[in-house]
């Protein structure tokens, strides 16, 4: 497995790429902003995306997941305790943000504990509340990789001040399932530069 990423629109939100490969079916986290750039990227490195995983339904992390989507057909996964601001322009701020309204609606609702299989990769959703309701994390534990959406980030945590959100509940999150992690498992947040869990267990200022 190969990682590739991208840094796309004003709030700087990471796009992941985990390709398989001897088959290149590569799924994606996070589509944001530009469509049209993703997908580019996928052409001129013949990729097929196949999947589309998203950490949570923020606007800036899914502006761009109807474009990929159409462009390639790829099955789209959300937990399913995040449908209702994936479904709401205003709880997810695209309404602020845009002046018009940005939904999804995901092929399939996660459980926590749900573990897909795509590209040849076993993708196991972790439900991590917090940042907002319906927030979760998706790990490798065969690659020892975990997307965190805006759960944790390198030196920090996810902001709670937008709808939905608790801090409470993210500090639960992230003690009670990312730091219980092993220490050599390496973290890809959805904004900022790749930590590992054994830094932010030592380092991390909230715990």
């Amino acid at each position: 497995m190969t990682i590739k990423s991208m840094v796309l629109g004003p709030v700087e939100t990471n796009v992941y790429f985990l390709i398989n490969e001897e088959t290149n079916e590569t799924v994606v986290f996070d589509p944001a902003y530009a469509p049209e750039t993703i997908n580019s990227f996928a052409e001129k490195n013949g990729l097929r995306i196949t999947a589309i995983f998203l950490t949570h339904g923020h606007f800036d992390h899914i502006t761009g997941v109807d474009g990929v989507k159409k462009a390639t057909g790829a099955q789209i996964y959300a937990s399913k305790r995040e449908e209702r601001l994936l479904s709401d322009g205003e709880l997810n701020e695209s309404l602020q943000s845009y002046g018009r309204s940005i939904t999804v609606k995901a092929d399939h609702l996660l459980n926590d504990g749900d573990i897909i299989k795509e590209a040849g990769l076993y993708i196991k959703m972790m439900d991590t509340p917090g940042h907002t309701e319906g927030s979760c994390c998706y790990y490798l534990e065969d690659r020892k990789v975990l997307i965190s959406g805006d759960t944790l980030f390198a030196g920090s945590v996810g902001r709670t001040d937008l709808p939905t959100g608790s801090m409470s509940a993210l500090l639960e999150s992230v003690k009670e399932k990312l730091l219980t992690l092993p220490d050599d498992v390496r973290v890809f947040p959805g904004h900022g530069e790749e930590t590992s869990i054994g830094y932010e267990r030592r380092w991390n200022p909230f715990f």
